[in-house]
């Protein structure tokens, strides 16, 4: 049983009110009895509103099941389906032009096209290392990954390949930093004279690209320049390995890499309880404190990690330059559907996260606005707000927002918040939904994944969907991605706010990120998803290579390329001819991606994994693409593509596979043979219960499981 205290008439636990009080609360200007009193007040307010939200949901996701069926065996009328979307209120009217109203937003998301990470906040190592990726050694990112197309040989430093990476920044420089008359592969020396950048005895082709270096300016230890926005420093250095064996003794280049960065307490964690939470909201508050560290031991050598400092230059007037060390951050909340056991209200029932998130992230983000160079110049708190379903569940989340900000004494709007769009009925009504929040959004992006569980689920009674790979080429995708940037555009996002893209999920394969990813920038968003801090310094030579802004003015003067019409076309499988193998392969490949993830996510409590796939690739999973997968297989269930037993062979067979995947981590517990524990289990509820799931979520079953397990070891 979970220690409780009341507060306010809510049964909080212990933990969590000791961490809320003694580490949350102190060095903010609000007590314990404000805190406490308004929390409760808004948890009696808004339980009711979103329990109504979630039941509306259920109402409609009924009439549409019931319409598909009427319509399964029939041909697909667009047009009446889309009047029927209308008339049951799914779709909205779409209202008058209008731009938003977002004030007080910093530069890395108003004008800085670039990288973004996303990082489990309840790992403090990995989150510091997404905060110091502001930037990143371009050396590095080519030495050590496939991007230049091959990896380097096994042992130690080999200087040849070493030699291939010098050449390939040296064409970077020359792409993005021109000189005239020259190439920075033959230059010698760079020096500053009277403000202006000698390269040798050659100009940048633009000299405003110049903007700062540190040392002595005959021969300075770095030079820092800019291109669209982002900075590259060169550093200078005859001591070092790779410096002292240049010509110019160009030690490395650094990229300013992950602009931003989403700290994450949704999708990528596994918080079933309080103490997840407590966790989860330590490291946020060492984060907006700046004093968070991770010790570790890597290679034998102990570490201790901490946030990188600000960066200090002399300008060309001979003014101080100052930049950034650490990415802007964001913090992810916790949708409208899950609850959680560590606080109880007055009846007894779970809390919902979404609303403690709110409350209790935006608390701690509170130390930042009291510091100088922490994380918002500008006063602002960015939360980004994901599965929300449609304009009243946006204007749900600005309302409790509010509500926050009167708690908390803080200025209207001073909580920004971020628009997931990543299911059907907000992409829909995206305009809409940018419009509840138009004087506090800051950031709208696609989802592919979360997406396409949810026009599964949503589509469940139309028929069998295509297989995942061919989902992807269907229109409504193109449809759908275009239409999120039109509507960002629209809505006055550029100059303002983000548009985002999403994941690159193979964090092992650089050189096809290099040559697929820059489509993102090229599509006029000014930020995408990249998994590492490496594949951040890699794919910031996208935006080197692409001015997004001046996209975003093109795109938004030729006016707008997709439309509603074109995003309800349903990606389902229209010959269905498929032979035995291909059938079961696709659900092989399903099951494997599902019991990967979910046996980690169950026994060890982790949210987020690399996890090989059918073909030993490593893709990046969390419940997003559990979600797709569990969705792909129940509606195959659902409309006999594939039988029950068909399946559970797939998933005991996989799970061996899995397990061999497995084999050399020490604290990973076998699935197979016997088959019973929990999170096979876990896995086979996601499947053989994924059509009744809430919106086809995955989290219902996981904490469940979770908080099972969890109960077992503490018995």
């Amino acid at each position: 049983m979970t220690d409780r205290v009341d507060k306010h008439g809510l049964q909080v636990a212990t933990e969590l009110a000791k961490f809320i009080e003694t580490e949350a609360l102190p060095g903010t200007s609000i007590d314990t009895e404000t805190f406490w009193s308004g929390f409760a007040a808004i948890v009696a307010e808004m339980t009711p509103r979103n329990r109504d939200l979630l039941q509306k949901r259920e109402d409609l996701q009924a009439v549409i099941d019931d319409w598909h069926i009427k319509h399964r065996d029939g041909v697909h009328d667009r047009d009446a389906y889309e009047s029927f979307l209308r008339g049951i209120g799914y779709l909205v009217e779409e209202r008058d032009d209008f731009e938003i109203e977002t004030k007080n937003v910093d530069p890395e998301i108003a004008h800085v096209p670039g990288p973004q990470l996303v990082v489990p906040i309840t790992n403090a190592r990995f989150a510091l290392n997404a905060a110091n990726a502001r930037w990143g050694s371009l050396y590095d990112a080519f030495y050590g990954t496939d991007a230049m197309g091959v990896r380097p040989p096994k042992g130690s430093y080999d200087k040849g390949h070493g030699a291939r990476v010098v050449a390939r920044a040296r064409v970077f420089l020359d792409e993005a930093f021109p000189i005239d008359g020259a190439s920075h592969a033959d230059v010698r020396r760079y020096h500053v004279r009277d403000g202006v950048l000698l390269i040798d005895d050659h100009r940048l082709r633009d000299p405003a690209k110049f903007v700062g270096y540190r040392g002595n300016p005959k021969a300075p230890d770095a030079v820092l320049l800019v291109n669209n926005g982002l900075h590259v420093e060169l550093i200078f250095d005859r001591a070092h390995p790779i410096g002292s064996r240049d010509q110019a003794l160009l030690a490395d280049v650094r990229l300013e890499s992950a602009v931003t960065a989403i700290m994450d307490c949704e999708d990528s964690v596994a918080c079933v309880d309080a103490e997840d939470k407590v966790l989860a909201y330590r490291n946020w508050l060492g984060l907006m404190k700046g004093d968070l560290e991770a010790a570790f031991s890597k290679g034998g050598k102990h570490t201790i990690r901490r946030l990188n400092d600000d960066l200090a230059y002399t300008a060309p007037d001979g003014g101080t330059q100052t930049l950034k060390g650490r990415a802007l951050l964001w913090v992810r909340n916790v949708g409208h559907l899950m609850t959680n056991p560590a606080i109880l209200d007055g009846d007894g029932n779970e809390v919902f996260e979404g609303i403690m998130d709110a409350m209790f992230t935006v608390l701690i983000a509170m130390h930042d606005l009291q510091r100088d160079g922490g994380n918002s110049a500008h006063g602002s708190i960015y939360v980004v707000k994901p599965k929300m379903h449609g304009p009243e569940e946006v204007a749900f989340t600005d309302d409790i927002f509010a509500k926050v900000e009167d708690v908390l004494d803080l200025p209207r709007y001073t909580i920004k918040i971020g628009i997931m769009d990543e299911e059907r009925r907000t992409t829909v009504n995206l305009k809409e939904c940018v419009r509840a929040a138009r004087h506090r959004v800051a950031f709208i992006n696609t989802g592919f994944l979360d997406r396409t569980g949810d026009e599964i689920h949503t589509s469940m009674e139309a028929g069998p969907f295509s297989r995942k790979d061919f989902i992807k080429r269907k229109q409504w995708i193109g449809a759908y991605e275009d239409q999120n940037v039109d509507i960002g555009l629209a809505c006055g996002f550029s100059g303002k706010a983000q548009i985002g893209k999403g994941m690159w999920a193979m964090p092992d394969m650089m050189a096809a990120m290099l040559e697929q990813k820059i489509g993102h920038p090229q599509s006029g968003a000014n930020c995408a998803w990249v998994p590492s801090p490496t594949a951040a310094t890699l794919h910031a030579l996208h935006y080197h290579k692409v001015d997004v802004m001046a996209v975003q003015d093109k795109l938004r003067k030729a006016g707008r390329r997709a439309y509603v019409s074109s995003i309800l076309d349903i990606p389902l499988a229209q010959y269905q001819r498929w032979n035995e193998a291909q059938k079961i392969r696709e659900v092989e490949n399903n099951a494997q991606g599902i019991l990967g993830y979910v046996v980690r996510w169950i026994d060890q409590g982790v949210g987020c994994s690399k996890v090989p796939d059918i073909n030993d690739v490593g893709l990046m999973e969390d419940r997003a693409t559990c979600r797709i997968s569990s969705q792909a297989l129940a509606n195959w269930l659902h409309h006999e593509v594939v039988s029950e037993t068909e399946v559970m062979d797939a998933m005991h067979k996989m799970a061996a596979v899995v397990d061999q995947q497995n084999a050399d981590d020490p604290a990973y517990k076998p699935m197979a043979p016997n088959f019973d524990g929990i999170a096979f289990q876990a896995a086979c509820d996601l499947v053989f219960k994924g059509r009744v799931q809430p919106s086809g979520y995955t989290e219902p079953v996981l904490h469940q499981r979770r908080l099972e397990l969890k109960a077992q070891r503490n018995h």
